[in-house]
């Protein structure tokens, strides 16, 4: 007897409270960054704020481009940084540090306790929940580090960006009551801090909360201490590195600038090494993976090859886009995207950190590059005929002896053959 959830737990009603709650909180902190700054302040920091979001959200879905998530996941993830990170960051850290100030009477040592201990752990909590519920509630759209890095840098930049309004719009109403303008004013001195030197301090932080929730999606789920341990000990060390930084003003004259050359950028070159690498790690899978797959009949021969390659995936659609239009640039993208999935998919099942739908989600897959296999592979044929003319795409569909997955058959997650019913 089937049973029908309870309306609470339909989808809708999910979806609905969540936007309605993202739209509450959207109209709530508009109407606090604009009593703090007034209407002209909040305009200007407005249209300051808004010069760093594009490049970063362009810097996240390039890396994200190997399997990229839904709009949807970015979207949320934005809205909840921008939204209601920075309004639970701006009621719970003015409520600590008030009430700070008044247990100690010292309201000088209550803003820097405030700014250095109270606002990384607030702030970074706070961004830290978006990337949990896509982990929890998105699992299938989170597969690994990359996964974690973009949801965090994007939740980050949201949260900046609001950040960035409040403060840019204090700042020009500083200068409209002193009458200071140009570029000794209080604006452009915040503008080059925040927007010209730092404009990658919150993805940064929160990148590390990011990284955590990567590594633990790599797990296999019987490893459930790990899988806990290691998305707090990435919100631990954001925590820290935010404290790091938002105390540096307290080092000395220099100090900012000390933290920001010494620690900030070599760190944020740390980070950005070890994104672009885990992205060819990315395609080193595909083009390990997905030969297995060559042997049972669902893909083409040449196809592993130029999955594997951006460049390549990249004349693929522009091939299908110039000779049918766009809905077959749309398929083919759609079909890498989907490869991409089954072959970090079967890794994990090699790996035996394959969960109890391997089976089904696989057959999922198969089907939708099943349902696309007429557009997408004359135009990934094309792609590695242009990309290495070499390259043998007309022999059988027997990948090479030495190539992984060659003994398919015999490993423990065999793949659907689809000349057997």
């Amino acid at each position: 007897m089937l049973r029908h959830p309870h309306w609470w737990q339909r989808r809708w009603v999910r979806y609905g409270a969540l936007i309605t709650l993202l739209a509450l909180s959207g109209l709530v902190i508009l109407a606090l960054v604009r009593k703090q700054t007034g209407t002209e302040g909040f305009l200007v920091g407005l249209g300051l704020a808004m010069l760093p979001v594009p490049w970063l959200i362009a810097a996240f879905r390039w890396l994200d481009r190997v399997e990229p998530g839904p709009w949807r996941n970015l979207v949320f993830a934005f809205a909840w940084g921008a939204c209601a990170a920075a309004l639970i960051a701006i009621v719970a850290n003015s409520f600590a540090t008030k009430w700070i100030a008044t247990a100690t009477a010292d309201p000088a040592s209550a803003n820097t306790l405030g700014a250095t201990v109270i606002a990384p752990i607030v702030e970074e909590s706070a961004k830290a929940a978006a990337v949990l519920l896509v982990f929890l509630f998105r699992r299938r759209d989170f597969s690994g580090i990359v996964d974690g890095v973009v949801i965090a840098g994007i939740t980050a930049t949201g949260f900046a960006f609001t950040e960035n309004i409040l403060y840019l719009g204090t700042a020009f109403g500083t200068d409209q009551l002193t009458g200071d303008r140009g570029i000794a004013s209080v604006t452009a001195a915040t503008f080059f801090v925040r927007i010209v030197m730092s404009p990658f301090a919150h993805p940064l932080f929160t990148t590390l909360t990011g990284l955590g929730f990567g590594f633990a999606a790599l797990c296999a789920e019987r490893q459930r201490a790990r899988r806990v341990l290691l998305p707090i000990c990435g919100l631990l060390l954001a925590m820290s590195m935010h404290a790091f930084w938002n105390g540096s003003s307290t080092f000395g004259e220099f100090g900012f600038f000390a933290v920001y050359g010494a620690f900030m950028v070599p760190v944020f070159g740390l980070l950005t090494w070890l994104a672009i690498w885990t992205r060819q790690r990315e395609l080193r899978t595909v083009r390990e993976e997905l030969p297995a797959y060559v042997l049972a009949g669902w893909l083409g021969p040449a196809e592993p090859f130029a999955l594997g390659s951006m460049g390549a995936r990249g004349t693929a659609r522009d091939y299908a886009r110039h000779h049918h239009g766009r809905a077959a640039a749309r398929a083919v993208t759609q079909y890498e995207t989907y490869a991409t999935s089954l072959a970090f998919l079967r890794r994990r099942g090699r790996q035996g950190k394959a969960g109890a739908d391997f089976v089904v989600r696989e057959r999922e897959l198969l089907d939708e590059l099943w349902k696309r296999r007429d557009v997408a592979r004359p135009a990934l044929e094309y792609a590695a005929r242009t990309a290495a003319p070499a390259w043998p795409m007309y022999a059988a569909p027997v990948p090479p002896a030495s190539w992984p997955g060659y003994g398919y058959p015999a490993v423990p997650y065999p793949a659907y053959n689809p000349y057997r019913s």
